[in-house]
């Protein structure tokens, strides 16, 4: 998981507490009970008002604070083992089940800033601007917009800085072409081809995620909204924050998320292109309900 290291803003000065807590001695085991003694509450009563307030459990932020001190390690260039240990995991079978979707490659690749991991991509113009494809050997990882192909690698290096990111090969162009169309069809509110995904986050991230593909197109959901649907009514901030980190536009559909009194909120890609994505599908959706 890819937490903070540092408590969110404007929490209750209690919870804040906790969190510095949980964050200092990570490597170390924290029982709930312990940690609702800290807070002059019951250990079910802090596991609920916590996975409110945060969206996840004290049990997962520990484990976000070690994930976070394992990778710093390994980027400092410290071997494995001691970076598993030193950060509080207990053996490395538990570690590495969750490696794979966190950090999409091995300790030692991402240690190396990526170093024999192998990202293909390609470019496109779309009916929304310049459109840059990054895939693994499952699937996209990376699908974003930009003002120019030279700042778009420059965006995508930044997430992988020491891996093989090499122009798809030509014997690729077919699947290339094939995903483009998927996404023009999108882009005007059609369904299109279903293209493999490949997505990084935390395990809240990924149910978020998951779920905004499930919003049909031309409908919209507010963040609280959305925070109710996966269980956890007031978990909207952190809601709102997953979408943020979304890097896969248009197919993990975040422009469907608005705020609650209508307004568009954020998109990173910009307004305009938000706006004209809800009007396309929102037009198809109407032509379909007319036929």
């Amino acid at each position: 998981m890819n937490m903070p290291a540092t408590a969110p803003p404007k929490l209750p000065d209690w919870l804040s507490a906790i969190c510095r807590t949980i964050e200092q001695q990570a490597d170390q085991p924290l029982p709930l009970a312990r940690l609702a003694a800290q807070a002059g509450l019951s250990p079910t009563h802090l596991q609920r008002r916590f996975k409110q307030a945060l969206g996840i459990s004290p049990r997962q932020y520990q484990e976000a604070c070690r994930m976070q001190s394992f990778k710093q390690a390994l980027r400092a260039g410290q071997p494995v083992t001691e970076a598993l240990y030193a950060a509080g995991f207990g053996s490395s079978s538990r570690l590495y089940e969750k490696l794979d979707q966190q950090l999409g490659m091995t300790p030692s690749q991402y240690r190396s800033g990526g170093a024999d991991l192998e990202l293909s991509w390609a470019c496109g113009d779309t009916d929304l601007g310049l459109v840059l494809m990054a895939a693994t050997d499952r699937g996209l990882c990376f699908l974003q917009f930009g003002s120019s192909e030279t700042a778009l690698l420059e965006v995508l290096r930044q997430e992988f800085p020491l891996a093989s990111v090499q122009p798809m090969a030509s014997t690729q162009q077919p699947q290339f072409d094939a995903w483009m169309l998927a996404l023009q069809q999108q882009l005007r509110g059609r369904p299109g081809a279903k293209i493999p995904l490949d997505p990084k986050g935390t395990a809240f991230q990924q149910r978020v995620w998951r779920y905004l593909q499930q919003i049909p197109a031309g409908q919209t959901r507010s963040y609280a909204e959305l925070a109710q649907a996966l269980d956890q009514p007031r978990a909207a901030r952190a809601v709102a924050s997953a979408c943020a980190r979304n890097r896969i536009a248009v197919l993990i559909p975040c422009h469907r998320v608005i705020r609650g009194d209508g307004g568009m909120g954020g998109y990173r890609w910009g307004l305009e292109r938000k706006q004209r994505l809800l009007s396309a599908e929102q037009s198809a959706s109407s032509s379909i309900s007319d036929c």
